[in-house]
């Protein structure tokens, strides 16, 4: 008989664990979600060491179980590590092996790539992890692709995040894949973040705080932008808009998003091509001209080099309701509206 029971997640808990990671793991998968339905996540704790385990800032923790929680996993969370130079138990390592074997999903949330690492499981493969580590990661296990200046990495079965927060995206990724598009807003609403969220730890990086009246000249502009995707913005007319000299302008644009005014609206743009392809039939030439691409070329090629995808095959595998179904066009049409009357 198949097996119709929910996917089971499971997360590791360790003594030392990182609290953090490993409340992200909880609130995407553990987190009881009837309004999604009766097939969502079934959740598990699982144990690495015995005892009542010590988590960051004095909070103890009590498992579900062992390591043969493991052996029963759908998905399985490595939420963060003890440190990057820490030994990883050998019984560990053979449980995500069996586990990789038989196509069990396996993620890891900032450190915890050392963990994968170590089992083996990231050779010849691309992946991240914090900003901080990804040096170390490169010189201890040459064999891995490690890819420092993005958010998560998509292996397949295989995945990994950047720092703590990024394991929401990756998370929220998963949630995309497993439950569509619809699924995934719906937990970013509850958790109060962005269901995408575009770019690289670049912007993180020991960049300094933008004093308060950069960030006031600034973000009227910003808003205005998202307003006019459809628009042609050049760096001259953003500049004078901004009340600074083109030179002044770049610097601080940089210093408030942590990249230039180009590859932000290339983001910006992206994000809302992406929720018009999700929740609209509009044909992609139109979806391109909607979101300032000007082109279906220039918008495939943008695709592919961000996302790894067309614009035609992301519809179909992010695309939650179908064509014809009347949900599906109300909502399209309320985005397609959205986007029209931004254009004018």
């Amino acid at each position: 008989m198949p097996n119709t029971l929910p996917p089971l997640a499971v997360a590791l808990a360790y003594d030392g664990l990182c609290t953090f990671e490993f409340g992200v793991a909880v609130e995407v998968f553990g987190l009881p979600r009837p309004e999604l339905g009766p097939d969502w996540y079934r959740f598990a704790v699982a144990a690495l060491d015995d005892g009542p385990l010590r988590a960051m800032g004095g909070i103890r923790v009590e498992a579900d179980g062992g390591l043969d929680l493991l052996d029963q996993a759908d998905i399985i969370v490595i939420p963060g590590w003890r440190g990057a130079m820490e030994p990883v138990p050998t019984a560990l390592t053979a449980a995500l092996r069996r586990a990789d074997a038989r196509g069990a999903r396996i993620l890891s949330i900032c450190s915890g790539a050392f963990v994968l690492a170590a089992s083996g499981l990231l050779n010849g493969r691309r992946a991240t992890t914090h900003w901080r580590y990804a040096a170390t990661l490169a010189d201890l296990y040459p064999d891995i692709r490690v890819v420092p200046d993005v958010l998560y990495v998509d292996e397949g079965n295989i995945l990994t995040s950047a720092g703590s927060a990024a394991g929401i995206d990756l998370c929220l990724h998963l949630v995309r894949r497993d439950f569509g598009p619809e699924a995934a807003n719906s937990v970013a609403r509850r958790l109060v973040v962005q269901p995408h969220r575009e770019g690289g730890q670049a912007q993180f990086i020991e960049t300094p705080v933008p004093i308060a009246r950069e960030g006031a000249r600034l973000a009227p502009l910003l808003d205005h932008l998202r307003e006019t995707l459809a628009e042609d913005h050049s760096l001259s007319s953003m500049a004078s808009r901004a009340g600074m000299s083109l030179r002044t302008f770049l610097r601080r644009f940089q210093a408030m998003t942590g990249t230039t005014p180009g590859d932000w609206l290339l983001t910006e743009r992206l994000a809302r091509a992406r929720e018009v392809l999700e929740c609209s039939s509009l044909p992609v030439e139109e979806v391109a001209t909607l979101t300032g691409f000007g082109s279906a070329a220039t918008l495939r090629h943008h695709f592919r080099q961000r996302l790894g995808l067309s614009p035609a095959s992301y519809r179909t595998r992010f695309r939650r309701l179908p064509i014809d179904d009347p949900a599906a066009s109300k909502k399209g049409a309320a985005v397609t509206d959205h986007a029209l009357s931004r254009k004018r």
